[in-house]
């Protein structure tokens, strides 16, 4: 790519902005030119901004720590103008998110939004890029709306259903009607680090605020369908989950128990698990993992430590498929959450919509 895209992260400052900062700052389509945050970070070298709040295992890149933080609020117009589309990974009360987001799409800047704030918005596209890229397709839908002619927002998905759901996408043919799924979640998808958190050190608390009523909503506007000016829902299964903090660093793991309409063998789960091949790969984007889906024959795997680094992290590691008693089959997987499941997703995400010129380089 001769030119590469502009891109902004506004939230720079926090552990999703961190990962965003990281995983931009060597792309090849993509020239980190801005980093944003609160009124508190603004003025300041990105490196101060951070100070010892840095938490990725690399240390701050180069070319990133003495970029001058900019305010994604009061600096909206210039931010705007300076950049081909922005993530967001700010953190703010929803309503505010949702109001800082259609305004930087109303300013003609596309949004790539790791928040929860426009997810269940009918004519915003919520995309695991391997699994339903065709919901791109009602941007232009969305412009109409915003009364845009670049700008758009999209979003990825709760990071607690990427192991899970691409899990069972492959297998929609075979009708899934039920779902019940217990997650096992990292401290970082609350931001936290054990130094930060040290009351979940040999603990485990069985609630995550907000977080198991996106688990059984959100999968179904990925298997939705576009239809005119919205996404409309799939309505044809039902998922209950339990979603449960656990000691872990990295990495959210899901224990998996589904019933079918038409029960595939154990062999036919396997065969597309390991034979599938989204829309990524096939567009050599950078981001996408030479193998989406990892099935473990062991007994013992996929295990946290061992398994959530796969692929760069984009991997989903899958195991212990077995048939169940009240369940037609049970599983276990494992995605990464600040990869796959955060910025990971979200860089996969914007590449996606590159590739395929919902996002353009301004003039």
């Amino acid at each position: 790519m001769s030119e590469k895209y502009r891109a902004g992260v506004i939230g720079a400052t926090g552990m999703v902005g961190q990962r965003f900062v990281s995983i931009i700052a060597d792309h090849p389509w993509f020239e980190l030119a801005v980093v944003a945050a609160s009124s508190r970070s603004a003025g300041k070298t990105y490196g101060e901004a951070v100070g010892n709040r840095w938490v990725m295992p690399s240390a701050i890149p180069d070319k990133v720590k003495d970029l001058t933080v900019m305010d994604a609020q009061e600096d909206a117009g210039k931010i705007a103008e300076s950049v081909d589309f922005v993530f967001s990974a700010v953190d703010m009360k929803k309503e505010e998110i949702r109001a800082l987001e259609e305004r930087y799409a109303k300013l003609e800047c596309p949004v790539i939004s790791n928040n929860s704030a426009h997810r269940m918005t009918a004519d915003v596209p919520m995309i695991v890029p391997e699994l339903n890229p065709e919901h791109a397709q009602i941007i232009p839908a969305q412009r109409k709306r915003l009364g845009t002619a670049r700008g758009f927002i999209a979003v990825k998905s709760n990071c607690s259903l990427q192991s899970y759901v691409p899990a069972i996408h492959p297998l929609m043919d075979f009708g899934p009607q039920k779902l019940l799924v217990c997650t096992y979640q990292a401290i970082s998808g609350a931001g936290k680090t054990f130094a930060t958190w040290p009351e979940m050190v040999d603990n485990v608390i069985p609630y995550i605020g907000g977080e198991e009523e996106k688990s059984e909503i959100e999968p179904l506007k990925l298997w939705g369908k576009v239809e005119g000016d919205r996404i409309v829902n799939a309505a044809n299964i039902s998922i209950t989950s339990q979603c449960i903090r656990v000691p872990v660093s990295d990495g959210h793991m899901a224990a998996a128990f589904v019933t079918f309409r038409n029960k595939p063998s154990k062999e036919e789960i396997i065969d597309r698990w390991n034979s599938f091949v989204g829309v990524p790969r096939k567009l050599g984007l950078p981001s996408a993992p030479a193998m989406f889906l990892k099935y473990f024959t062991e007994p013992d795997r996929p295990q946290t430590r061992l398994d959530r680094d796969l692929g760069k992290g984009m991997t989903i590691s899958i195991g212990r498929l077995r048939e169940d008693s009240q369940y037609d089959y049970k599983f276990v997987c494992l995605s990464h959450n600040t990869l796959r499941g955060a910025a990971g997703g979200g860089v996969e995400l914007a590449e996606l919509l590159c590739a395929e010129n919902f996002i353009v380089k301004r003039d």
